[in-house]
């Protein structure tokens, strides 16, 4: 079992070995700017673990986690269409440097890329449509829950388990499906897949809400993103629901008059909403929700049958990812 920072540079290696230099160059020059950016590289990583576990050929997850990254940052370059994000990784958001049509004209072309080095992914036709049929259900869920963001935006009713489902759609779902495709590319039985999977899924519930505890109480220099974002978008992240759910009199209409209009004061806004959450422990409360789901997902790894070496890196991955900064 490979180290994770030797996975990860085996990754770099192949993306830079597929970089998007090719003309015309409006096309693919925005591509490649997205894609040599600072992430994690969490998912394709992922993959590579997947395969790893089981003794996997890099040939063929090499391919799927390229499959899966450009996919990522495709989803990320729409996202921020979407939300008007000025900022992405701590530099312009595609749109903000290349323009609007560019943005997605570029997004566009990533998703059909996604596709060609997914093919590359199996060694039989069975493994090949495996990976397919995966691919397509997760993308699709992606898609759903970044709708389901959209909606709740306009809606004062959403509870939180709306919300859990959301982001397990939106971010999960890609997560648990990096590495179930990943076990596929080195022929793991299909209960392993499916614990690959559940810890994936769990892991990125946990993932979504720190990240989400970040936008609110991270630290700007660090998070990368404007802190803050989320509440000036009136999103309805689990911290607002339950900081709605909990508040009462003036403090309720203060915080539902705030998530609900755009002011001209956007620090101020930020400031006073971040303060109420504080006066209802929302931050604690976080915390321990967080860390539910973290337990479920190493419930899930406890259960899959895999030399144990690499399980104790996929579980020290894991909770490196959920005590970041950024």
């Amino acid at each position: 079992m490979l180290e994770i920072k030797a996975l990860r540079e085996a990754f770099e290696a192949y993306r830079q070995q597929h970089a998007f230099t090719k003309a015309p160059q409006g096309l693919y020059e925005p591509v490649e700017y997205i894609m040599s950016s600072s992430g994690k590289r969490l998912r394709p990583v992922l993959v590579l673990i997947g395969g790893a576990l089981f003794k996997g050929d890099f040939a063929y997850s090499l391919p799927v986690a390229m499959a899966v990254e450009i996919f990522h940052n495709f989803s990320l370059v729409h996202d921020d269409i979407m939300d008007a994000a000025p900022l992405r990784r701590g530099r312009p958001a595609v749109h903000t440097k290349y323009g609007l049509n560019t943005g997605i004209l570029s997004g566009d072309v990533m998703l059909i890329y996604a596709y060609q080095f997914l093919s590359k992914g199996g060694k039989t036709a069975r493994e090949v449509a495996a990976l397919l049929n995966i691919f397509n259900a997760v993308a699709i869920e992606v898609c759903e829950g970044q709708q389901f963001d959209v909606d709740f935006e306009s809606r004062n009713d959403v509870t939180i388990s709306e919300y859990i489902n959301m982001i397990e759609l939106k971010t999960a779902a890609l997560i648990g499906g990096s590495l179930q495709m990943g076990g596929i590319t080195a022929g793991a039985p299909p209960a392993a897949q499916l614990q690959l999977r559940d810890f994936g899924r769990n892991i990125g519930i946990a993932f979504q809400l720190q990240d989400d505890i970040l936008d609110t109480f991270g630290d700007p220099e660090k998070f990368g993103k404007r802190v803050g974002g989320d509440i000036l978008q009136n999103k309805k992240t689990f911290l607002i629901l339950k900081a709605l759910e909990l508040a009462e009199g003036d403090t309720y209409k203060a915080l539902h008059d705030l998530m609900t209009t755009t002011p001209d004061d956007e620090a101020g806004k930020v400031s006073t909403v971040t303060q109420i959450l504080r006066e209802l422990s929302i931050p604690a409360w976080a915390e321990q929700q967080k860390q539910q789901y973290q337990e479920r997902a190493f419930s899930a790894l406890g259960q899959l049958d895999a030399p144990q070496q690499g399980k104790d890196q996929l579980r020290s991955l894991a909770e490196q990812l959920l005590v970041r900064e950024s």
